[in-house]
């Protein structure tokens, strides 16, 4: 039998990918997650063979879940799932680790090629964006100024957790949490909240309103 591991914080979502996945006999969604700790505890906990991941989840994203995951002996192939068609992201995942990158509007056609090249440990990236990756790309964001821990730190942030909330989420003192929030902001050039909550929304750490209803729709 081939393992899963679905991890995405809409449940609608995860039962229409459990619903395609488990359409093949010697295929069994083993584990879900709805957050990306609860994501890389499945995995070292199941050890699938294939982890579908999406970017955007509370507490990190899909791209530092692939970075966990690859710190552990572990056989299993991440695919990063969003509804972001960027090269950019794609760039991030496979740095971080991640074997596939699929876009959710590509999800009814090229989601089962996809899962089967990762079965063969052959990667896989949304056509739409492949070109780009092929030439090279170059792009940079501010996000790649950001040390993978500011970048969740910059995520927590935006999505209303204190200071005190994320030292306790991600398991270090306050004084180590404000000194990786102040460096995100020095790096980034705000002086406020709301400075790294722009940016996290147009670096798609965090959704914004019109993504969401998007999900919603689909």
């Amino acid at each position: 039998m081939k393992r899963f591991l679905i991890a995405d914080d809409h449940e609608a979502v995860r039962s229409g990918l459990r619903a395609v996945l488990e359409q093949r006999a010697d295929w069994e969604v083993v584990a879900e997650a709805n957050d990306g700790g609860r994501a890389v505890a499945a995995a070292i906990e199941n050890q699938p063979h294939v982890a579908i991941v999406d970017f955007s989840m509370p507490r990190m994203t899909g791209v530092e879940v692939a970075r966990r995951i690859r710190q552990y002996p572990l056989q299993t192939e991440v695919l990063i799932f969003t509804v972001h068609n960027s090269s950019l992201l794609a760039q991030q995942a496979f740095e971080a680790g991640a074997r596939a990158f699929l876009v959710k509007s590509d999800a009814n056609k090229l989601l089962l090629t996809a899962v089967e090249s990762l079965l063969q440990h052959r990667p896989f990236c949304t056509r739409s964006c492949r070109g780009e990756l092929d030439h090279g790309s170059g792009a940079r964001d501010g996000n790649h100024e950001l040390t993978p821990r500011e970048q969740i730190v910059v995520k927590l942030v935006a999505e209303g957790y204190s200071n005190k909330s994320i030292s306790g989420v991600l398991n270090l003192s306050v004084k180590t949490t404000e000194a990786h929030r102040a460096a995100a902001m020095r790096k980034l050039g705000v002086n406020s909240t709301a400075g790294l909550v722009r940016h996290a929304v147009r670096a798609r750490l965090v959704e914004d309103d019109d993504d969401r209803s998007g999900l919603r729709s689909r």
